[in-house]
């Protein structure tokens, strides 16, 4: 007999079984039902407040919606399913609170909740509000990432290992200019995202944008009330109501899936470069296997490379959703809650795990070393056919070492005992162009200029 389905409840349905990237992280809870209930409520309760500042409802109600606006009060699984019937949750808050009021203080003080909002005013503050929070915690996980690699870019400065393009070995450079090259992008993460949550709005617009409500019940200004209730939030006061103008959501899709791209890039490298015939670098504790005991998997870098692979796509639903038809459209505003959701989620988790990785990540110098060597010194070739061409001439250096690349992989020889029987190079000292450590250009500046930034 097959076994029925369970059915879902509220604590079951985000336990995150099937993300192990942002479940347990500081972002799932910021971004959880309950958050963006408590969201949802901060924002009704914070226009009462503003409307009371500026003298349109009474003090009391201020104080009697904000009592009321507990989110322990509010059954978050009734207000999902009665969702559908608006096709958005404020619909059925706004009810609920409404009544809470009332019954706490009387119908004059309930008449003031959500007056002269709409829906998308207080879903749209809401989701701001909870993108603030959840960005606060990427930031301080990308600071603890660019710390950590900082201090691995300086101790490596000059630990040197083969340059790899296209697969293959290229020229040497050195770990400390990747590890400060993988710091940049995270740098260039945290400026990105800090821009954007200095600057996301709260939504006031009521009906069509206009603020014409407000005006009818008795606001001289409503551009004051704006300004008035993006204090209460600690939000920006926008231009204009947003409501089919979505920058702050797009500015939004494009520093997350940007901060995702970046920590990939570094554990696209860590992937690489951990593997078993490489092992140049580890994970500080590799996760297991459920079928092979010896191994020890990179499973940050893993989590992070899931994360950047899937943050592209959620931000392009994001942006398809800025085609938004009349002062309030039909679908592509409610095609954004998930997809942003999960960006939060995903970026959030995989910040965690970068700041994970780069405090724990083991470097392996010994492998480094020893990995310039697999080419038979042909890593240095560009140097020697600048060095060669000078004495040999342009043609005759690149015939010679071509001659000589065939050579020492067919007789395993190092290059540079191949290059000491070749007569025209008797009195050439070579020593220092077949070095592989001798050839690291720039790297070590390079290296300290990034560093300098902060």
């Amino acid at each position: 007999m097959t076994p029925s389905a369970p059915r879902p409840d509220s604590t079951r349905a985000e336990a995150g079984l099937l993300a192990p990237g942002w479940t347990g992280s500081a972002a799932a809870a910021a971004t959880g039902d309950a958050a963006f209930l408590s969201a949802l409520l901060e924002a009704e309760a914070a226009l009462t407040r503003a409307q009371a500042a500026l003298g349109l409802v009474p003090e009391g109600a201020a104080e009697a919606v904000t009592r009321a606006a507990d989110p322990a009060r509010f059954d978050l699984r009734a207000l999902a399913e009665r969702a559908r019937g608006g096709g958005n949750p404020v619909i059925p808050l706004a009810a609920d609170l409404t009544a809470a009021v009332t019954e706490a203080a009387g119908e004059e003080y309930g008449a003031c909740v959500h007056r002269g909002a709409t829906s998308q005013d207080i879903m749209d503050t809401a989701a701001m509000l909870v993108a603030v929070r959840t960005l606060d915690l990427v930031l301080a996980d990308l600071a603890r990432t660019e710390a950590a690699l900082a201090r691995t870019a300086a101790a490596h400065r000059d630990t040197v290992l083969p340059g790899r393009t296209l697969t293959q070995h290229a020229v040497p450079t050195t770990f400390g200019l990747k590890a400060a090259g993988w710091r940049a992008l995270v740098l260039d993460a945290r400026d990105r995202v800090t821009r954007v949550r200095d600057a996301l709005p709260v939504q006031l617009g009521g009906a069509a944008g206009t603020l014409a409500a407000f005006a009818a019940y008795g606001a001289e200004d409503p551009a004051a009330l704006v300004a008035a209730y993006a204090r209460e939030l600690g939000l920006r006061a926008p231009l204009l109501p947003w409501h089919t103008l979505r920058t702050p959501v797009a500015d939004l899709a494009g520093c997350l899936a940007f901060t995702a791209g970046a920590l990939g890039k570094t554990a696209a490298d860590v992937l690489t470069l951990c593997r078993t015939e490489i092992a140049e670098l580890a994970e500080g504790s590799g996760g297991g296997s459920s079928a092979m005991p010896h191994k020890a998997n990179p499973v940050r870098s893993t989590l992070i490379a899931a994360a950047a692979r899937r943050a592209p796509q959620l931000a392009a639903t994001l942006y398809a959703s800025m085609a938004a038809e009349d002062e309030r459209p039909a679908g592509a505003w409610h095609a954004e809650w998930e997809p942003l959701r999960d960006l939060l989620r995903l970026v959030g988790g995989a910040a965690r795990d970068a700041a994970e990785l780069a405090e724990g990540l083991r470097v392996d110098t010994g492998a480094m070393r020893a990995h310039l060597g697999l080419t038979h010194g042909l890593i240095v070739s560009e140097r020697l056919s600048a060095e060669l061409s000078g004495v040999l001439g342009r043609a005759r250096a690149r015939e010679l070492l071509t001659e000589l690349a065939r050579r020492a992989y067919a007789e395993d020889r190092p290059l540079a005992g191949l290059l000491a029987e070749v007569p025209e190079l008797r009195d050439t000292d070579l020593a220092g162009p077949t070095d592989p450590t001798r050839y690291t250009g720039c790297a070590g500046t390079l290296t300290d200029r990034a560093l300098e930034r902060r």
